[in-house]
């Protein structure tokens, strides 16, 4: 059964991208009028409204035991192409091919890193939790931490959180909220998506990764922090060492979609090999 989660709003609308960088790269997150705008604002209303502390809470103990599915990572990358996106003009191709576009672009840049091939066919698979029901807004889009203030860079921050409960809780609605200073960002909870549920997959089945990947993994959504400079109040020296390698990732999610589709059965033996090498046989999804 296909499942329509939408656009990825973090994908689709991106009002703080570098224009230097631009495919023109302008035309990636480059919406400011019509009705994808809409769709997008609409789901961080969503989101701005219902991720709280004690929402994020309950789903980690909802998916902490890893119970929902039995199967390999290339089982994983399959069911990707049960999402549609009929709403992302960046992407009119199986969720699949984007996966193995990130992590041939990544390959090309990066030949001696095979485990940063691997995070790029990874990233996504977070976003089976569409499958088991998950709303958009608790699968895709920007994250930020939850138990503080948003801070200014979070998107749409001024319009959408009026409604948030954990806002009107002295707890947590200062700039550290329920945090200590520069506690680490291993420390926080952050908004319940795709990237969190992987990351926590990840961990635990042992995935024989270098740190990098899971922050990789963990982070690159967390655009707030590694592309608009706020939230370095939790931030520990690691997070910030770390950070330049988030940052990287992100220049290949973003940028690599293309017409032209990978060969994706020639490429299946390679990334087979990565996934045995890093994380082998039938996980706990």
């Amino acid at each position: 059964m296909k499942v329509d989660i939408g656009p990825d709003p973090s994908l689709v609308y991106r009002p703080d991208v570098d224009p230097e960088l631009a495919k023109s790269k302008d035309s990636f997150r480059n919406y400011t009028a019509g009705p994808l705008l809409d769709r997008v604002f609409t789901t961080y209303k969503l989101m701005h409204t219902h991720q709280t502390v004690d929402f994020v809470s309950r789903k980690h103990i909802q998916f902490g035991g890893f119970s929902y599915k039995k199967m390999t990572v290339m089982d994983a990358v399959d069911l990707l192409d049960d999402l549609v996106d009929e709403s992302d003009p960046d992407v009119d191709f199986p969720n699949s091919f984007h996966a193995f576009q990130t992590a041939e672009g990544i390959r090309k840049a990066h030949p001696d890193k095979d485990w940063f091939h691997l995070v790029g066919l990874l990233h996504d698979l977070g976003k089976i939790l569409a499958l088991w029901g998950e709303p958009q807004w608790a699968v895709v889009g920007d994250t930020f931490p939850v138990g503080c203030r948003p801070q200014a860079s979070v998107v749409f921050c001024d319009s959408t959180f009026q409604e948030n409960p954990d806002l009107q809780d002295p707890r947590y609605s200062t700039e550290l909220g329920m945090y200590q200073p520069h506690c680490g960002l291993e420390n926080i909870l952050m908004s319940w998506g795709h990237d969190e549920y992987l990351y926590r997959m990840m961990k635990f089945n042992k995935f024989s990764l270098p740190s990098e990947a899971f922050y990789m993994i963990r982070f690159h959504s967390f655009y707030p922090w590694h592309t608009g400079g706020d939230y370095l109040q939790l931030c520990s020296q690691q997070d910030l060492d770390m950070l330049p390698w988030v940052q990287e990732f992100n220049k290949f999610d973003l940028y690599t979609k293309s017409p032209e589709l990978p060969d994706v059965d020639s490429l299946r033996p390679y990334y087979q090999g990565l996934i045995d090498k890093y994380c082998p046989g039938i996980l706990s999804w």
